[in-house]
């Protein structure tokens, strides 16, 4: 699988919080960002400041709530034991393998991953890909495969964990070819061996928009997934064509997940590009981005977010995440864009596509005065807001003697201001 203009600035943010978030499945406001695949530098060779970072420094506010690793890529290599591909992070190429293995053993990443999980993010395993090599030949082997998914990566206990002591909170299901057999086999194993594990563990699905999906569809229909990114790209039914009813097709995907899906409270995400780069169809800048979701979020109660390929795109499109998750807040859409650093594309994906002219949405929104209360509270341990520091919504600072909540992204926008940034919770005590 493959703004505002001061978002330029913010390469590294510096957010202030008083408590860390819960991840919660059944919120329509989470936004899942795919790790791992470096996409950005593998079309950006020569960049290599903007190449992926290790999964932590994404960590560093509450932009994202979901990381998916990719990938799994092979089910059964040497030594019967599934081999993961991190591109520029971990690989067989230069990383150690473990003995009799082509699993390579990335656990410096433990600490990394443990350090996103303490900040409230849920980080999962992710089969599969564009180029996967996946599939069981009965159902036995997939329900004895679940045992070896749980004991490399979950709950369970092996010597050849490829994360070390780092717990992974569920798999995601990225198949994008080859035969559906033993996947219900195996999903419902694994999720017998989730229920009996000390903490929540959750399965989801990355299914191209077109519906029923090909390669996933009939899984989809007989077990009960806790969300669907659904990819809005690289095909006709993608997010360049959400003006066209006969394309656009998150109508479908709500309909399943209401009358098909075997969990009835499974979430359905927009799954985009995170830049021109990261897809060969279907990137819309965040201006176009933020009314689709929020129109979608409105009419729709499966949507449960947004989904982005990948975290390196998004970081290199001048966090293109933030706008993302604004717009999941609430937060107008922005009146001007950014541009991506590349256009160069790769694509996997046979699908038709349609080329069209992107939906464009251009609002003028009355900037709301900040509610004002009376009384004092307590702002102890709050910082005081700063120019030039990047806020997201929920975000507290004290300014003036006051207490102030970020309704969404801010940044130079002072309290109590024209913009209309912040709320207003009281004088400090």
């Amino acid at each position: 699988m493959s703004s505002k203009s001061s978002l330029t600035c913010v390469l590294f943010l510096c957010l202030i919080t008083r408590t860390i978030a819960v991840f919660d499945m059944s919120s329509n406001q989470n936004l899942a960002v795919y790790w791992g695949q470096n996409s950005y530098g593998a079309v950006n060779p020569s960049d290599t400041a903007h190449w992926q970072q290790t999964i932590s420094y994404y960590c560093n506010d509450n932009v994202i709530n979901t990381f998916p690793v990719a990938f799994l890529d092979e089910f059964y290599s040497t030594g019967n034991l599934p081999s993961i591909n991190l591109a520029n992070t971990c690989n067989t190429s230069d990383d150690p393998v473990f003995p009799g293995t082509n699993l390579p053993n990335c656990s410096f990443l433990a600490s990394s991953i443990e350090t996103c999980q303490a900040a409230g993010k849920i980080v999962t395993m992710s089969l599969g890909g564009a180029t996967g090599s996946n599939g069981f030949a009965n159902d036995s082997q997939a329900a004895a495969y679940a045992q070896t998914i749980w004991d490399l990566f979950l709950g369970g206990s092996s010597s050849t964990r490829p994360f070390g002591s780092a717990v992974l909170d569920g798999i995601d299901m990225d198949i994008e070819g080859g035969s559906q057999t033993g996947f219900v086999s195996f999903l419902t194993a694994l999720r017998t061996l989730m229920n009996g594990g000390s903490k929540p563990y959750y399965i989801t699905a990355a299914p191209q928009c077109p519906y029923p999906d090909a390669y996933i569809g009939a899984t989809l229909n007989a077990f009960g997934f806790d969300a669907v990114y659904v990819q809005f790209y690289n095909n006709y039914c993608g997010l360049t064509n959400y003006n066209n009813p006969n394309a656009w097709d998150f109508s479908t995907w709500d309909n399943w997940a209401k009358t098909v899906s075997p969990n009835p409270n499974v979430k359905v995400y927009i799954g985009a590009p995170a830049s021109t780069s990261a897809a060969g169809s279907g990137y819309v800048s965040p201006s176009t981005f933020t009314p689709i979701i929020q129109q979608t979020m409105a009419q729709y109660s499966s949507f449960g977010g947004v989904m982005l390929w990948d975290a390196s795109q998004a970081y290199a499109n001048s966090r293109y995440d933030i706008s993302v998750k604004n717009a999941l807040l609430g937060a107008p859409p922005p009146t001007t864009t950014s541009t991506p650093t590349t256009t160069t594309t790769t694509t996997t994906t046979t699908a038709p596509t349609t080329t069209t002219t992107s939906k464009t949405s251009t609002s003028t929104t009355s900037s709301p005065s900040p509610t004002t209360t009376s009384g004092t509270i307590s702002c102890a341990g709050v910082a005081a807001w700063q120019t030039g520091v990047a806020y997201v919504g929920g975000n507290e600072v004290t300014y003036s003697g006051d207490l102030w909540t970020a309704k969404w992204w801010s940044e130079n926008d002072v309290p109590g201001g024209s913009a209309g940034d912040w709320t207003y919770d009281g004088v400090c005590t």
